[in-house]
């Protein structure tokens, strides 16, 4: 079973940065890539990056590149991980609750964005507001 808690979220003014943190225990997670999504309010979820289970393997989406940038802080044993979204240069457009995922490492060999229905685990999210 995994678990992911997101934190890292607040009010930021545009041209601003946040870091967002994604806390997953698992015992597998070595299999698991982690991948964050964003929903803003009235849109559909949509993914915004996404990191292979060592590292190895990073993605984004057309919106983000430049902008954000997704690492990932693995234990020695594989037992815990923590998956950071930094993000730049933030615009209004950037306004969404933001989930972190988590799904099977193979789904990251393509090098585009896993949908949203290859993740099996979902955290909670965390807001993100950019407004002055």
């Amino acid at each position: 079973h995994l678990q992911l808690v997101e934190s890292g979220g607040g009010l930021v003014h545009p041209g601003g940065s946040l870091k967002l943190s994604c806390v997953v225990s698992a015992v597998t997670l070595e299999y698991h890539a982690i991948g964050w999504f964003r929903q803003a309010p009235g849109k559909v979820r949509e993914g915004v990056a996404c990191i292979s289970s060592v590292g190895e393997t990073t993605i984004y989406a057309n919106f983000v590149k430049g902008r954000f940038s997704i690492s990932r802080d693995n234990n020695r044993d594989n037992t815990n991980s923590t998956v950071y979204l930094e993000m730049n240069n933030l615009t209004p457009e950037d306004t969404a609750v933001y989930y972190c995922a988590a799904g099977p490492t193979a789904m990251t060999k393509w090098g585009i964005l896993p949908p949203e229905y290859e993740y099996t685990y979902w955290g909670q999210g965390t807001q993100v507001t950019v407004s002055s």
